[in-house]
């Protein structure tokens, strides 16, 4: 199967296959949702919080402009980061890992995974088409949105995926470039969100010689540390030198060929995209600065433990009466495992639709 083949016939027209999909995936109605979508910050605290579909669009933006000084598909790279984050639940990673403890415990192993879950949306859960379910994207995108994050194997993908997508080698360059430029696009935002609202301050970052480094840069160009310009200024710094370093350090490793790569680099090889080692190593002391003083700080914890809560009481109470879900969910129950049609409806969910849902199932807001 070539890169820009589909799995049902598709009208050509006067895009780019990889453009046609970002079209498909930016008009879909899951894409929208993202919207009201938790990234790290409840997202009705204040509108100033970065969302899910935000960072993706921050993700989209990076993504596109190492793709494009790397000579590689700068619309594949986009379609990858604008459906990467299509399978989250609300509530953030706090609330998929809720969901996916709950569907553990009582009823399979397989459990729930985000990724996957993008992947079943882009396949299965949009409804675009009469004859097929999903909406009909090309296998590079597809293999980009199940393979980008590593690693790839999971017990749950059956033998189909690993025939078709090669679970034994590595995506696309592109996807490659999309698992490196989420994580730009979140460590800034987070950094940039964290010290606006005073739940972190650049003196506790300072920990981190990533964070020091680029405060000095601010700095040293006549920014004056405290002021909102300074924010600003660090942020664009951080994410200039993460995304300059990766494109310098990858081209000394990217094949010389620009063909779209799909499934022909062995898993067991490096990954090419990739920062120099010295600077992969701040970025992972910076990540566990990051956990331990912001994501773990416990104005955020309070917040995810309410909607934990909420990911338990509408699981608990729709996997116990389906007919309280949408007629389209309650008559898939008949032909699916209860938990897995449940688990659909509440990763779709947005957080305040989860928590409306969650004040008229039991009578009392979180």
């Amino acid at each position: 199967m070539k890169c820009t083949d589909r799995f049902h016939p598709s009208i050509n027209d006067f895009r780019d296959a990889f453009y046609r999909d970002r079209d498909r995936i930016i008009h879909c109605s899951s894409f929208r949702r993202l919207e009201y979508k938790t990234q790290v910050f409840i997202n009705y605290v204040g509108d100033y919080f970065r969302t899910r579909l935000t960072h993706s669009l921050e993700a989209a933006q990076i993504s596109r402009t190492i793709a494009r000084e790397l000579g590689l598909s700068e619309p594949l790279a986009e379609a990858i980061a604008l459906a990467h984050d299509l399978g989250h639940t609300p509530f953030g990673h706090v609330g998929g890992d809720e969901l996916d403890r709950l569907i553990k415990a009582k009823h399979s192993p397989n459990g729930f995974e985000h990724n996957f879950q993008s992947f079943r949306v882009v396949t299965k859960l949009e409804k675009r088409y009469k004859d097929f379910d999903g909406l009909n994207l090309t296998f590079a995108t597809l293999e980009g949105i199940l393979k980008h994050s590593y690693p790839y194997k999971k017990p749950f993908l059956s033998e189909w995926f690993d025939e078709v997508f090669r679970l034994d080698r590595h995506p696309s360059l592109e996807a490659m470039i999309v698992d490196h430029a989420d994580e730009i696009a979140y460590i800034s935002a987070d950094i940039d969100d964290g010290i606006k609202y005073e739940l972190i301050t650049f003196d506790t970052l300072q920990e981190s010689e990533l964070v020091k480094e680029v405060m000095d840069e601010a700095k040293s160009e006549g920014y004056e540390e405290g002021s909102k310009l300074f924010r600003y200024r660090f942020t664009s710094l951080l994410i200039a030198k993460l995304v300059v370093s990766l494109i310098e350090e990858s081209k000394k490793h990217i094949p010389k060929s620009k063909k779209i790569l799909c499934k022909t680099i062995p898993a067991s090889e490096p990954l090419p995209i990739c920062y120099p080692s010295e600077l992969a190593t701040k970025v992972k002391k910076l990540k566990k600065i990051l956990f331990t003083k912001l994501y773990r700080h416990h104005q955020i914890m309070q917040k995810m433990h309410a909607g934990k809560m909420c990911i338990r009481g509408l699981f608990e109470a729709l996997t116990a009466e389906p007919r309280l879900m949408p007629d389209a969910f309650y008559e898939r129950c008949e032909k699916e495992k209860v938990y897995r049609v449940v688990a659909d409806f509440i990763a779709g969910m947005s957080d305040r639709y989860a928590m409306k849902l969650y004040r008229e199932l039991y009578g009392y807001e979180l």
